[in-house]
């Protein structure tokens, strides 16, 4: 079964008296333990895809899977709990709560899920060792560089163990050298079991993948296998 399942999805929306099909008729699977980029340019649909498997919207005709759920027809309060059970978010701006320390917005979303301070704590300890913020518990996010933001995202992402990382230009405000560490981190979870959605507009970072999905006009256009994969400081 695979980790997401989106079959003959179409996003519709009125404009100006014309129909503009953000996503028109998308069927695709995200194997789990997969690593996927998706690209396209400027309107073709990467950010709509991102919200629907995100549970962020929901299609106008079509199904989307979620771990073997039907997320198609759910409630806000049923897309509320998906997302929180089965998903984990890492935006480019990194969305980072600033009164928070790195440990506390780790905390964050397990705290949404009824998780006892204890438990909540020691985990987001563990995830904080394991993208290399040991040292930065009770770090703010001012307190942090870019890249440090970044790793404090991707461990709060992985707090509720989710079926599916979503990640929106997670190095876009990277620098070149941060960047490929983020990639680094990105290429050891996926190592883990880990799967991975990244919508990006660098192929440099689409290339760390084992697939591209490319759209266009809403449409998925190809599906690129990579058989040299980048990896972070070379490429296999």
């Amino acid at each position: 079964m695979p980790a997401v399942s989106l079959q003959a999805v179409r996003k519709s929306y009125e404009m100006g008296g014309e129909t503009i099909h953000a996503l028109d008729g998308v069927d695709l699977d995200i194997e789990r333990g997969s690593y996927t980029a998706v690209m396209g340019p400027s309107g073709s649909g990467k950010s709509t895809l991102m919200n629907v498997v995100g549970c962020l919207d929901t299609p106008t005709e079509g199904v989307v899977e979620i771990d073997g759920i039907d997320v198609t027809g759910l409630s806000d309060a049923e897309r509320t709990r998906i997302r929180g059970e089965e998903i984990g978010f890492v935006f480019q701006t990194f969305n980072l709560m600033p009164q928070q320390t790195a440990r506390e917005n780790v905390e964050l979303p397990m705290t949404f899920q009824g998780v006892g301070r204890e438990k909540r704590r020691e985990r987001a300890t563990d995830l904080l060792e394991q993208v290399g913020l040991g040292n930065r518990l009770d770090h703010r996010p001012n307190e942090l560089s870019g890249g440090q933001r970044q790793r404090v995202a991707i461990a709060r992402a992985l707090a509720n163990d989710p079926a599916i990382i979503l990640a929106d230009e997670p190095t876009g405000n990277l620098d070149s050298e941060t960047e490929r560490e983020i990639l680094e981190l990105f290429e050891a979870l996926n190592a883990a079991g880990n799967t991975l959605l990244v919508v990006t507009h660098e192929r440099s970072v689409a290339e760390h993948a084992e697939r591209v999905v490319h759209l266009f006009d809403g449409e998925l256009e190809r599906i690129e296998e990579i058989t040299n994969r980048r990896v972070a400081g070379g490429e296999q």
